[in-house]
């Protein structure tokens, strides 16, 4: 099949099922926060942030659930600026309870931002760290990570084609594609990384889910136009 989406990315046949701004409050009714976060629309585009000081650790950090359920496969794409660092930032997708149950049951321990509760816990999901500048080795070498969970598989890693904020002057389009086995990411329609999970090594493939931001502070970013294909 020929691919025409963004950049030729996307699969031709591939169509919107799922769009939004991100442009303000009832843009993200339903959307679930987890750990001590703070939303904003200084700008109409979605600000992020942590509302405790990074010098708490891990339970500084924050994730942002988008409720909806999305099928196995499908594109996701959205518009990425950071304005504070240093921090790193992560997309969570194909997210479900263990059992596969729906991300929120509330039979699940409940979860605050701390990451070990996200690739030790009792959910399983691939996770892209796209932004990686929390860390003095992370700010002397930047690359973009894949891992798998449960676990913290990392599967996939290639070199990270974004500026430091200083250098920033507009926000970065990012293209998640999950097509099957395969699972690729780029920026600004370049491609950076494409893994094929086996579906053995590192457990059974994963379908369906939730995808959600991630956020270690102190970094501040800014969130758009969030779309999702699929067929």
């Amino acid at each position: 099949m020929q691919d025409t989406g963004i950049g030729g990315l996307i699969p031709e046949a591939w169509k919107p099922i799922y769009h939004n701004p991100l442009a303000s409050t009832s843009d993200i009714a339903g959307f679930q926060m987890e750990g001590a976060g703070a939303v904003s629309f200084p700008l109409q585009r979605m600000r992020l942030e942590s509302t405790i000081h990074a010098e708490a650790g891990q339970q500084a950090n924050v994730v942002l659930w988008c409720p909806e359920e999305f099928p196995a496969d499908l594109a996701v794409s959205w518009d990425f600026r950071p304005l504070r660092e240093p921090g790193l930032a992560i997309l969570f997708i194909a997210a479900k309870g263990e059992g596969g149950k729906d991300l929120f049951d509330s039979t699940l321990a409940r979860r605050t931002g701390e990451y070990d509760q996200y690739h030790h816990g009792q959910i399983d999901t691939y996770h892209i760290s796209y932004f990686r500048r929390r860390w003095v080795e992370e700010r002397k070498f930047h690359t973009c990570n894949l891992r798998k969970s449960y676990g913290f598989h990392l599967v996939a890693q290639a070199a990270d084609p974004l500026p430091d904020v200083s250098d920033m002057t507009e926000a970065y389009r990012m293209l998640v594609v999950k097509r099957g086995p395969m699972l690729s990411f780029a920026i600004n329609e370049l491609p950076i990384f494409t893994w094929i999970d086996d579906g053995e090594t590192y457990g059974p493939l994963l379908t369906g889910g939730k995808i959600g931001f991630r956020q270690m502070a102190p970094l501040m970013a800014e969130y758009s136009n969030l779309t999702v294909f699929g067929q």
